[in-house]
């Protein structure tokens, strides 16, 4: 993947935790050879020479000042990767908290309104650029055992990013869905306590359960959302835009 992306100055929210999709991404795309600037809420440790800035995406004023910093040093923003997500609240729609939906929408949705609205116009500046949201196959489908905050939130990100490519295409911005299915990332182990408890399990047994459900059968790894990523970020892709793509072996979304 060497310089299919050099020149290009990419950002990528929520990119702190090392073994997430976050920091899968940033390492696919330096490997690419764009400039990547990672962020999160604490800010983006240990990714070495790649730049590390703490930004919260629930904050508006945050956001901008983050491109402000990033346009002030590298003069351009071509790829933005939308990762910051959360997942919480129970299996049981009912057992789900106002917290649960409010955090939820605002990180999985809100968050990304917040980077595209800070980044477009600089985009349009510039003639293009790629705008990737990862949302999540329970953003196309209703999945067994997953939170209808989260379902409902990543579902609203791929109806935003539809929006936005059908608007700023013109612009020559391209704006794409990621959806992955099962990762092996911290917030998977939360999944599957989830479907353990929902079934009456064990954690290893819904894990098998969840293997079953998958063509490859098997759940991804982090390095391979973030390939994914860099054909979507290039001109591999240059006439792909308004597509949720799964990353998922194979897995059913479900309803």
């Amino acid at each position: 993947m060497a310089d299919l992306l050099a020149g290009k100055v990419a950002i990528v929210s929520g990119a702190a935790h090392p073994r997430g999709i976050g920091r899968a991404i940033v390492n696919a795309l330096a490997d690419g050879g764009a400039t990547v600037i990672g962020t999160d809420l604490e800010g983006a440790e240990g990714l070495g020479d790649i730049d590390g800035l703490a930004c919260d995406v629930t904050d508006a004023a945050q956001v901008e000042a983050l491109i402000a910093r990033v346009m002030e040093r590298h003069g351009q923003v071509d790829i933005l990767v939308n990762n910051a997500g959360v997942g919480v609240g129970a299996a049981d729609f009912m057992e789900i908290t106002e917290g649960d939906w409010d955090l939820s929408l605002a990180v999985n949705l809100r968050g990304v309104v917040n980077f595209c609205r800070a980044v477009i116009p600089h985009m349009q500046a510039a003639g293009g650029g790629s705008i990737i949201n990862v949302a999540s196959l329970a953003g196309t489908g209703a999945m067994d055992s997953i939170p209808a905050c989260y379902t409902a939130s990543k579902f609203a990100a791929v109806g935003l990013t539809k929006q936005l490519a059908a608007q700023y295409a013109a612009d020559g911005i391209r704006v794409n869905a990621l959806c992955p299915g099962s990762v092996v990332t911290q917030m998977h182990q939360q999944s599957m306590a989830l479907l353990a408890e929902s079934h009456g399990i064990s954690v290893g047994e819904a894990q098998a359960l969840e293997d079953a459900s998958i063509p490859l059968g098997r759940s991804a790894q982090p390095e391979e959302i973030g390939r994914a990523a860099v054909f979507l970020a290039g001109e591999l892709s240059g006439y792909v835009t308004g597509v949720a793509l799964p990353v998922a072996g194979g897995m059913a979304p479900g309803l």
